[in-house]
Order: C-alpha cells, then sequence, then structure tokens
C-alpha cells in the first residue's frame, strides 16, 4: 500500500498555536484583512503582528495575500508581498529587508512522506535573503534558501538553495548569470 490515509495524524503542536487561534486568523484573514483596501498597508501589517508575525517598518502587503500561521512569518523592512501571494507556513517563512515576492507566487514550507503508508506530514523552513526578487508566479519549495540580492525568473520551480546576486529561471530553478 502506497498511503493508507486512516492513519495519517497531525503531530502534536505541529501549528504552533490551538485550533482556536488557528481558525480566529482565518476568520480574520477573509474579512478584515481581505477585504481591507488596497492601500490599508499599516492596518494589515498591525493584523499580522496582532497574530505574531514579525513584520518589518513600511512592509507592503496586499490584500489577497494569504498566510497560513502568521505567527510563523518574518518580514523585513521595507519587503513587499504582492497579489496572490501564498504563504503556506507550516514551518518558519523568513524573508528579508527590501525584497519583493510577486503576484502568485507560492512558497511551500510543507509536504508529506511518500515513503510511509501513514503519509506523515512534515515542515521545513524557507528563507529569502535581503534584496532578494521572487518574481512572477514562482513555486519554493519546503527547506530553501534563496541567496541574497537573488532573482527568481517567472514560473519558476526552486527545489534546492539558489546562491546571491544571481539571477536564477527555470523547472528546476538554476543560476544564469549575474545580476
Amino acid at each position: 500500500m502506497y498511503q493508507d490515509l486512516k492513519t495519517f495524524e497531525v503531530p502534536k503542536n505541529f501549528r504552533g498555536k490551538s485550533k482556536i487561534v488557528v481558525q480566529l486568523w482565518s476568520l480574520i484573514q477573509c474579512t478584515l484583512f481581505r477585504l481591507s483596501p488596497k492601500i490599508f498597508y499599516s492596518w494589515r501589517r498591525f493584523l499580522l503582528r496582532l497574530f505574531g508575525a514579525k513584520v518589518g517598518n513600511n512592509v507592503l502587503i496586499r490584500p489577497t495575500a494569504k498566510i497560513l500561521y502568521p505567527w510563523k512569518l518574518t518580514i523585513g523592512a521595507w519587503s513587499w508581498i504582492g497579489d496572490d501571494v501564498t504563504l503556506y507556513n507550516m514551518a518558519n517563512i523568513n524573508i528579508g529587508e527590501n525584497c519583493v515576492v510577486s503576484q502568485k507566487s507560492y512558497l511551500c514550507t510543507g509536504s508529506h512522506d511518500d515513503s510511509k503508508p501513514s503519509f506523515d506530514i512534515f515542515a521545513k523552513p524557507i528563507t529569502i535573503q535581503n534584496e532578494a526578487w521572487i518574481s512572477s508566479d514562482v513555486f519554493i519549495a519546503p527547506n530553501v534558501n534563496i541567496g541574497k540580492a537573488c532573482v527568481v525568473g517567472f514560473r519558476s520551480t526552486v527545489n534546492t538553495d539558489l546562491p546571491p546576486k544571481m539571477i536564477c529561471f527555470g523547472n528546476p530553478a538554476k543560476p544564469i548569470k549575474p545580476r
């Protein structure tokens, strides 16, 4: 048998907060966060900080961005999170200063162990160093580090670490030339 989902269990404290807090954040995100006018950046920063996110000064987060667990999110000053970005942060996502995560990008910190019938879930962090640019519709897998000032080209898939000061592109993303 490849997977037997009746044996699946979420590990204790996997979410980092109680089910009530998780559901409260979900409700806040669907209403007060998502329905806020585009220019209400300080309001969205406030809501994220209220739920434990570490958000630097002048961070711009669009209302259509989706954050799974704010308490597992750090964003440095002057960074931008674009429309329809998903930060699926079952583990920590750390975004440095002066970073851009462009529209429709998906940062995913978790997956399942396909070698076990219980389909065990795991989570590993993603780090994006200062001055990196994740362009449109990029997928970043768990346990990836994007180097300082790295550019990841549109629609790339990032499964491994990428070096600093390089333009990287493709599926899988690879360094193409210096920035």
